[in-house]
C-alpha cells in the first residue's frame, strides 16, 4: 500500500510538472506570437533626438496645455483667475525635429490665412501613472526641450465660434517643431527661465517660466487625473502673450535659458 501511494504521488507530481511545463510553454508561445505580430504595412514611429546620446526618445503622445500664461489667457478672451487647466493633443507625427544651429524649412500649411507661432517649454516623460501627486510629478520627467505649437488660428477661432472641436486648428502635419531633449541631470528642472520668440529679428514673445499659471509639476498631476500617463508622453507647457501670424519667408527664432535656440523658416 505504501509503495502504491508513493507511486501515485509520483505520478501526480509528474502530471503537475507536465501541466506547469505546458502552461509555461503556452505563455512563452503566446509572448512569441505577440512579438511577431504581422501587419499588412509598416507604420513609421516618431522619435526626438537626445543630446549627448545615441538613443532617441520615442514619442507616445503629445499633450498641450491651453492658456497657461495670464497675459496670453487674457488676449485669448479668458479669465485666468477662474479657468482650470485644459489640455488638447496633437498627432505624434506632427513632430518636426529641428537640429540646433540650423534654420529648418517649415511648410506653410493648407486651409489657413492666419498662421500663428507659440513658443513653449516641452517636458518629456520617462514614466507615468494615474493621479500623480504634485510633489512626485517631476520624478517622472526625463528631460526638456524647446518647442513650437504652430496654430491655424483662423480655423481654431471659426470652429470655436461654432462650438465645434477646433482640433484641425492645432493638429496637422509639422505643427510641433521641436529641438532635441536635454536630460534633467544636465539642465535641471524649470521653475523659472527666460523664454522668447522673434520673427525676422523682432522680439514678439518674451516672458519668464515662473509666470505660468500651472507649473510643469501641476500640469503633470492634473493631466494624470484625466489620462494615465506613460513613458514617451511629452507635454507642451503653454505659451506667453503676443502670439501672432507669420507668412512665407519669415524666420522664427526661439530662445530658452539653458537650451539651444530653435529656428525655422516658413516656406
Amino acid at each position: 500500500m505504501i509503495n502504491e501511494k508513493k507511486q501515485s504521488t509520483r505520478r501526480d507530481a509528474l502530471k503537475m510538472g507536465v501541466a506547469v511545463i505546458t502552461v509555461a510553454g503556452a505563455v512563452s508561445a503566446s509572448s512569441a506570437t505577440s512579438a511577431e505580430t504581422k501587419t499588412p504595412f509598416a507604420v513609421k514611429s516618431t522619435y526626438i533626438p537626445i543630446v549627448d546620446s545615441k538613443d532617441s526618445f520615442p514619442v507616445r503622445r503629445i499633450y498641450c496645455i491651453g492658456r497657461n500664461y495670464a497675459a496670453h489667457s487674457k488676449e485669448m478672451g479668458s479669465d485666468p483667475s477662474r479657468e482650470p487647466p485644459f489640455f488638447f493633443q496633437k498627432p505624434t507625427d506632427a513632430i518636426q525635429n529641428v537640429k540646433p544651429g540650423t534654420v529648418a524649412d517649415h511648410p506653410y500649411p493648407s486651409l489657413t490665412k492666419n498662421y500663428h507661432y507659440e513658443v513653449e517649454l516641452v517636458a518629456a516623460l520617462k514614466s507615468g501613472g494615474k493621479n500623480i501627486p504634485v510633489d512626485k510629478a517631476l520624478d517622472h520627467v526625463f528631460g526638456y526641450a524647446l518647442g513650437l505649437d504652430m496654430t491655424r488660428r483662423d480655423l481654431q477661432r471659426a470652429l470655436a465660434d461654432e462650438k465645434k472641436p477646433w482640433e484641425i486648428g492645432k493638429s496637422f502635419d509639422h505643427s510641433a517643431p521641436i529641438g532635441p531633449i536635454h536630460l534633467v541631470s544636465k539642465v535641471g528642472h524649470y521653475k523659472d527661465g527666460n523664454i522668447s520668440l522673434a520673427v525676422n529679428d523682432q522680439i514678439k514673445q518674451k516672458a519668464n517660466l515662473n509666470q505660468m499659471i500651472w507649473s510643469v509639476a501641476e500640469q503633470i498631476s492634473k493631466l494624470s487625473e484625466a489620462n494615465e500617463l506613460f513613458p514617451g508622453d511629452i507635454i507642451f507647457s503653454g505659451t506667453p502673450e503676443n502670439v501672432g501670424p507669420v507668412v512665407k519667408g519669415d524666420v522664427i527664432l526661439c530662445k530658452l535659458d539653458r537650451l539651444p535656440d530653435l529656428s525655422i523658416k516658413i516656406i
